[in-house]
């Protein structure tokens, strides 16, 4: 009897413990997806890298300031709009300016609302708020016309950018390092908590790449330790013609398509293919 009632009070207390993760988990969600202090100084400007920029200020319609960086291409074949990962800021993306500005494509980077200097709480209705906000300043501010803007993010930026892509027609879409949705990445990471049911997170890449009417270019990386490479090929597969996908090597954090001069080749044979 004694034993019997041991057990019953560990499982009882284990049961606790487990109801009050999940209430942890449900409450505070948010903070398991947007890392925006972490690396919230602005460490450099694409001035580091030699590039020409100006840095302006974006407003959302709900009120918020963005900051972004317009870095324009002598001779530019197009523009591109990027949508950074979920942490850090766009000053940890030179790399990427410095590829597409040799690539001859002017960019628009922009940090969320509360990455780097931007204000206001990141969301996800508010990412998808500051896509659109950052989609008007090119076409109204800079005269971009669609036919020659191209949409592109990393991971979590992949899923703000697939979305953009089912509202506006751009001339094609990048995805690299991105998840087919939260939920289904959460289901993974926490196999022990019934993610799909309290996700209040959606970011439903797989969903919105069959609604996307444009070229799509993806990668992925094979080592990727924090999106399985499972996710890259399962937006492939949904993803319409004309579409094509290149495979990275590295972890998540290493396997950037700039650090190969092949992957920036086929980048670019993409890009020309699609160019207008």
């Amino acid at each position: 009897m004694i034993l019997l009632r041991m057990a019953w009070n560990i499982l009882t207390a284990v049961a606790i413990a487990y109801v009050a993760v999940l209430v942890i988990v449900f409450l505070f969600q948010s903070r398991l997806v947007y890392y925006p202090e972490v690396g919230r100084e602005v460490t450099a400007t694409p001035q580091s890298y030699g590039l020409k920029f100006e840095a302006v200020e974006i407003r959302t319609t709900d009120g918020e300031t963005l900051q972004a960086w317009w870095v324009p291409a002598e001779d530019a074949r197009g523009t591109v709009l990027f949508f950074h990962g979920n942490a850090g800021n766009i000053s940890h993306r030179l790399d990427y300016l410095l590829m597409f500005n040799r690539l001859r494509h002017s960019t628009l980077i922009v940090d969320y609302r509360g990455y780097g200097k931007s204000t206001g709480t990141p969301s996800e209705e508010g990412t998808y708020r500051d896509a659109e906000a950052a989609w008007d300043y090119l076409r109204n501010a800079q005269s971009v016309s669609p036919q020659d803007l191209v949409i592109a993010g990393e991971s979590l930026g992949g899923g703000v950018a697939s979305w953009l892509a089912t509202k506006v027609r751009p001339r094609a879409v990048l995805l690299y390092s991105t998840f087919t949705s939260v939920a289904d990445l959460g289901a993974q990471i926490y196999w022990f908590l019934p993610v799909r049911l309290m996700s209040r997170i959606g970011y439903e890449n797989l969903g919105n790449l069959k609604r996307i009417h444009a070229p799509v270019f993806i990668a992925h990386s094979r080592d990727d330790d924090v999106v399985p490479y499972a996710h890259g090929r399962k937006l492939f597969e949904a993803a319409g013609e004309p579409k094509e996908f290149l495979e990275l090597r590295g972890g998540h954090n290493e396997g950037f398509i700039f650090t190969r001069k092949e992957w920036v080749a086929q980048l670019a044979t993409f890009l020309n293919r699609h160019g207008q």
